[in-house]
């Protein structure tokens, strides 16, 4: 297992890059200078195997009164990293190198070493002293350019830290995605030739767990969906109700339930990716917190009228193709024309209607009012819209990023849009055929597949 030691200078984003490659969003991250004040070990693990060990260390404070230290009590270069060690052991219960000591120490243990700057502040003479000690430790080392604001001395910071490090990467290390954590963590396999083993383990691990948690989310989102379009209220209809009112308030416990159906799935894809604590202060979040049923929300992520009409016209058209193919070609495409204005027109009509009311017999006498299934033909893209947008969102989201986050969903409306229209038309067939089947088997097996697809493709495509 590898060890690597986070260290620099106060508030250059040592926390924010530890809480990134651990996938741990509970790590304290702040604004403030010296919010670690103590160094700190977590693992990152899957299926209980530890993969690697980051320690989060205090930054340096006394950084020349050490170097003057530890040049006054060296003999010669190679007695450089017993020196160190000679100076951790030392000063262990020394209040004035406290910083120092907790940073030193996993790295005297054997740690690597993940020097991180900020390349938003231009370079100065303090920091080649933090270098000059790292470099006495003979450890494998590795420099990050981090940026925490706006500015970029980036270039000025490669010059100056090649000359003390191996390896130099320019990571931000709170929007960094998932790609670009793997391509880091595949830099550190190259500090030193015994570690590739453990980082090419952990990456195939990371590359599997991805697919793992993908899998499960369009798992989920398939069954919320189809679980919200099977959903019925119902209440018995008596000389003393109001039929209107009694349907408004029908109408209104359906629009709770599948709410609370979408709230469910989008906490089980934020467990899935470890984000269970994500806040929904962001602006693209808030932008998913519009009402399920809200004008706007519909027209941000269903489809556009337009091609809601195309779709289902495309769809019916297609299983009209199925009954000529069935009566082997003599109807003379009748159930495509058929299939294809049943479709197109079925996307316009009641499409502003969630679901409709319906007053049913009872074998045992009196009735019974019931809204629902939707009926919508715009819910299941909208529902989906909003899944797959919520995923991109979570999945690339990284576990230090608190405040903001970048996203390609702009409020340019019509999210399902952007779907290939190969894709598009196959969940087209498969909702007109749930309509008419039910939810078998194999139609949830073909939902699943496909929202998979979904979900591998980004929102912004």
């Amino acid at each position: 297992m590898v060890v690597f030691a986070v260290v620099g200078h106060p508030n250059k984003g040592k926390s924010s890059l530890v809480t990134t490659l651990s996938e741990n969003d509970r790590i304290l991250v702040g604004a403030i200078p010296g919010t670690t004040k103590r160094a700190n070990r977590y693992d990152f693990s899957i299926d209980a195997e530890v993969l690697y060990s980051l320690v989060d260390t205090p930054g340096f404070q006394r950084a020349k009164a050490v170097l003057d230290w530890l040049e006054a009590h060296a003999k010669d270069a190679s007695d450089r990293s017993n020196v160190v060690a000679q100076f951790v052991r030392l000063h262990e219960h020394d209040g004035r190198f406290y910083n120092e000591v907790e940073l030193l120490r996993p790295i005297v243990a054997g740690a690597g070493i993940l020097y991180v700057v900020d390349g938003a502040k231009p370079y100065g003479p303090e920091f080649e002293i933090e270098m000059q000690i790292l470099r006495w430790t003979g450890n494998p080392r590795l420099a990050l350019i981090n940026l925490t604001a706006k500015g970029d001395y980036i270039g000025q910071w490669q010059s100056a830290l090649a000359q003390y490090f191996s390896i130099v990467r320019v990571f931000d290390a709170r929007r960094a995605d998932f790609a670009s954590r793997l391509h880091l963590l595949s830099a550190f396999s190259e500090l030193n030739e015994a570690w590739r083993p453990f980082m090419s383990r952990a990456i195939d691990a990371l590359v599997n767990e991805r697919r793992r948690r993908l899998v499960l989310s369009a798992t989920e989102v398939a069954n919320a969906l189809l679980d919200c379009m099977s959903y019925t209220e119902s209440a018995v209809l008596t000389q003393d109700h109001n039929r209107a009112q009694l349907q408004h308030a029908l109408r209104d416990q359906l629009r709770a339930r599948l709410q609370n159906r979408e709230a469910q799935a989008r906490h089980c894809v934020q467990s899935f990716y470890g984000h269970s604590a994500l806040q929904r202060r962001e602006e693209a979040l808030r932008l998913l917190d519009v009402d399920l049923f809200a004008e706007r929300g519909w027209a941000l992520f269903g489809l556009s009228k337009m091609r809601l009409m195309v779709t289902g016209t495309a769809a019916g058209a297609l299983a009209g193709l199925s009954v000529d193919a069935l009566a082997g070609g003599t109807t003379l495409l009748f159930g495509a024309s058929v299939g294809a204005l049943v479709g197109g027109v079925g996307t316009w009509l009641g499409g502003d209607e969630l679901a409709k009311a319906k007053v049913l017999g009872s074998p045992l006498g009196g009735t019974t009012l019931r809204v629902g299934p939707v009926s919508a033909p715009n819910f299941p893209w909208v529902f989906l819209g909003r899944a797959w947008a919520h995923h991109h969102l979570v999945a690339e989201r990284n576990h230090a990023l608190r405040d903001a986050i970048s996203t390609v969903i702009a409020e340019q409306g019509n999210v399902m849009d952007r779907v290939d229209h190969a894709l598009r038309r196959e969940l087209a067939q498969i909702f007109l055929a749930l309509g008419k089947e039910g939810r078998t088997a194999a139609l949830v097996d073909r939902l699943k597949e496909r929202v998979i697809t979904l979900l591998e493709a980004s929102p912004g495509a």
